[in-house]
């Protein structure tokens, strides 16, 4: 994969260029140079791989906002339980003095004196400094109460601020993928038809190559054949999905971007795994290449910007970019980092 362009203008102006030559060959009646239509396969791959890094940078940004969202109405719950409690203390803490005030205060050792029962009067008395104790047990609860609905206003209120904070950088982040998907579809869309064929023989040809060079280390011959049972049901349902759309932060049921399917393909299994491709490299179990088998997910790039989900025969399911359908397609058609298990 070639680095990335520097700047958005030097992108802007590759595109023209490259897409000036193309139109000018074909208005000439000639095929573009070769070169030129590897510089045009080139030069959208890098866009729609910015474009994925910026999805997979979108996706863990709203997922953010997701845990957020549930920590701040978990601290709010906590908040008017607090409340709750801080109104049953006051209560409870008006009845006592309440109960003390009709007692008249006598002080114990006076009530003994003048008593003409004396066991009953030690026991009077007991029971009057165990109120005494119980009032200001009360009433150090509720000073505890108190700093405790505090602090967790006040966490509350941090909460939402980063949550604010999460939204602004998430749309900041829809404006950049939206930009570099539009850079890559007008250069496509410049392209005579002819043209794009070529382009998509060109990439089946570099993805046949590369999958034959993969195969000739023998892999297929190492990597397991049978899934679990999850993993099957994962495939299963990745198959079901299988000619619908690419869209970018899309998790189904009508569109999926490549995490999006392969989240919701182990889900279906009954597994919870991590939303994003790059989440899902760092946090589900690693396995060796030679080691994977039908139903692990294979994480493409030195990014970790792609994932797909092996379904055996050096094929994989993938939702492999903007303009593009859920499909199958060969396992080391793109540069593989790794694999990882999410039933381990």
């Amino acid at each position: 994969m070639r680095r990335p362009p520097r700047t958005h203008g030097h992108r802007a102006a590759a595109a023209v260029a490259l897409a000036c030559a193309l139109t000018a060959a074909s208005q000439q009646g000639a095929q573009a140079d070769p070169q030129t239509l590897t510089e045009v396969q080139h030069k959208l791959e890098s866009l729609y791989h910015q474009a994925e890094v910026a999805t997979d940078k979108y996706d863990a940004a709203d997922g953010r906002v997701t845990a957020q969202q549930k920590r701040v109405g978990s601290l709010d719950s906590q908040v008017r339980a607090a409340e709750a409690k801080l109104t049953r203390l006051n209560s409870l803490a008006g009845a006592a003095a309440r109960a003390q005030y009709r007692g008249g205060g006598v002080p114990a050792e006076l009530q003994f004196a003048l008593a003409s029962d004396p066991g009953r009067a030690l026991d009077n008395a007991g029971l009057a400094l165990q109120a005494q104790q119980n009032t200001q047990n009360l009433l150090t609860d509720l000073k505890t109460t108190k700093a405790s609905l505090r602090t967790r206003t006040d966490e509350a209120t941090a909460e939402l601020t980063r949550l604010r904070a999460s939204r602004r950088a998430m749309a900041t982040q829809r404006r950049t993928i939206e930009q570099h998907i539009a850079g890559a579809r007008a250069l496509e869309s410049s392209l005579a038809a002819k043209e794009r064929a070529r382009l998509a023989d060109l990439e089946k040809r570099d993805a046949d190559r590369a999958q034959a060079k993969w195969e000739s280390t023998g892999i297929l011959r190492k990597v397991g054949t049978d899934a679990t049972t999850a993993g099957q049901k994962a495939i299963a349902f990745a198959v079901e999905q299988i000619g619908k759309p690419y869209v970018w932060g899309a998790e189904g049921p009508d569109s999926y971007d490549c995490s999006g399917l392969t989240s919701r393909a182990w889900l279906a299994a009954g597994i919870t795994i991590p939303r994003t491709s790059e989440m899902q490299w760092a946090q589900l179990k690693h396995v060796p290449v030679e080691d994977m088998r039908p139903g692990d997910l294979i994480v493409y790039f030195s990014d970790a910007s792609h994932v797909a989900i092996y379904v055996g025969g050096g094929n994989i399911i993938s939702a492999p970019r903007p303009g593009r359908y859920v499909y199958v397609s060969p396992a080391a058609s793109m540069r593989i980092l790794g694999v990882v298990r999410p039933d381990a």
